[in-house]
């Protein structure tokens, strides 16, 4: 899952590879902004055709926390 979001990154939000790690957060390490974040979820839901919580959204800070909850509702 974690590859899977890091491509989703890089090719759809322009971010850096590198800079891509399970502890990278995305507001302080990767720039995001809450309409990026919001982007990023409507990608995922779309991509897996799956509907994430907003309350479990707001609690995500790192690429780990995103990947271990979409984990949960993907399956």
């Amino acid at each position: 899952m974690f590859e899977e979001i890091k491509a989703m990154l890089v090719e759809e939000m322009s971010i850096d590879e590198s800079e891509i790690k399970l502890d990278a957060e995305f507001i302080n390490d990767l720039g995001f902004n809450s309409l990026e974040l919001a982007d990023l979820v409507a990608l995922c839901e779309e991509k897996y055709d799956v509907e994430l919580e907003e309350e479990k959204v707001r609690e995500v800070v790192t690429v780990g926390d995103f990947t271990k909850y979409l984990e949960t509702v993907v399956g």
